[in-house]
């Protein structure tokens, strides 16, 4: 009788959900005029349609299609997340007479969803794309990284952009907006994004500024030289034609421990610097200060591959049945 009892709680749960959609509008907005749906029923529609509460075996069937340290690129396919909200919206459905009311209402409905999924990560905000939702491509990433640097940034572009150093600001065409970026567990991050990108950043978290240096390995398993790469007071940006690395003196019997004088000597000796016979700390800081690191997915100055080949389906699951069936 319990179980009979909680499912009919259910049903009536979600029946009164899509008798709402009947009834008179529930808000109104200046720019989209009068809605169909319901507020809080429209952002939840719009979470699952980016995968929010999806199991995540739906995502990543089997642990060796996301190994330890690897990012597998996607694309979401509309057909089925439009299914997903049918058939969420479909079980408030008691007779034939709702369900073609249902079908009747549903592309103005999508259309809402198209809208309100834009702002589910920033609600209240601006969409930067108006009109029908496009292709949604994402990735999942699974590294130590993700759980180093909780506060990791993903930013997403339709072409190659800047030098490595700079953010383009989100204002740009370029840009791509971000619909979800989210730990699924500690180690594994997913990103959703309103389109198809060209180029993927993926960078250590920019709240602070660090002093550090380049190791390379040296003759002895357990010695590093260690070096940086000179930079251009006047502009900031690596010195061009100067030798790519400066070398970092340490202190004797002090190691880890810089050699404040001899460092500065060999940042006054590199070309093409233009620091000059003389070296305060604006200077030296440029020289040693780190960006964050930042890994870069489909710029031809770092990758010649095209990050677009990635979104176009080169396996079939033929392929992948025939595979994991040699494996059981």
């Amino acid at each position: 009788m319990s179980v009979n009892f909680t499912a009919r709680m259910v049903f009536d749960a979600t029946k009164a959900a899509a008798i709402q959609l009947t009834v008179p509008p529930s808000d109104v907005s200046d720019e989209a005029g009068d809605r169909i749906v319901p507020l809080d029923l429209r952002q939840w529609l719009a979470r699952l349609r980016l995968l929010n509460g999806v199991p995540f075996s739906y995502l990543a069937a089997d642990s060796l299609l996301l190994p330890p340290e690897s990012i597998r690129f996607f694309y979401v396919d509309r057909n089925w997340t439009d299914a997903l909200v049918e058939g969420a919206l479909s079980a408030g459905t008691a007779n034939t007479s709702d369900r073609a009311q249902l079908a009747q209402l549903y592309p103005a409905i999508r259309n809402e969803i198209d809208e309100e999924e834009r702002f589910v990560r920033e609600p209240g905000g601006e969409p930067p794309q108006q009109g029908p939702a496009g292709q949604i491509t994402g990735f999942l990433l699974r590294s130590r990284a993700v759980s180093g640097w909780p506060g990791i940034h993903v930013r997403a572009y339709r072409q190659e952009v800047g030098p490595d150093n700079e953010v383009v600001p989100e204002s740009d065409p370029n840009r791509i907006k971000v619909l979800r970026l989210e730990r699924l567990a500690p180690a594994v991050l997913l990103a959703l994004f309103d389109g198809v990108p060209q180029v993927v950043h993926i960078e250590e978290p920019r709240q602070g500024v660090q002093f550090g240096v380049l190791l390379q390995a040296g003759s002895d398993p357990n010695q590093f030289n260690a070096f940086v790469t000179p930079r251009d007071v006047n502009t900031s940006r690596d010195a061009v034609g100067a030798p790519n690395q400066i070398p970092i003196s340490f202190r004797p019997g002090s190691p880890g421990v810089l050699d404040l004088k001899r460092t500065a000597q060999a940042f006054q000796g590199a070309a093409n610097t233009h620091i000059g016979t003389s070296i305060d700390g604006a200077k030296f800081a440029l020289e040693m200060i780190r960006f964050p690191y930042r890994q870069v997915f489909g710029d031809p100055a770092h990758a010649p591959v095209p990050l677009g080949n990635v979104f176009r389906i080169s396996v079939s699951l033929a392929q992948l049945e025939a595979e994991f069936k040699e494996r059981i």
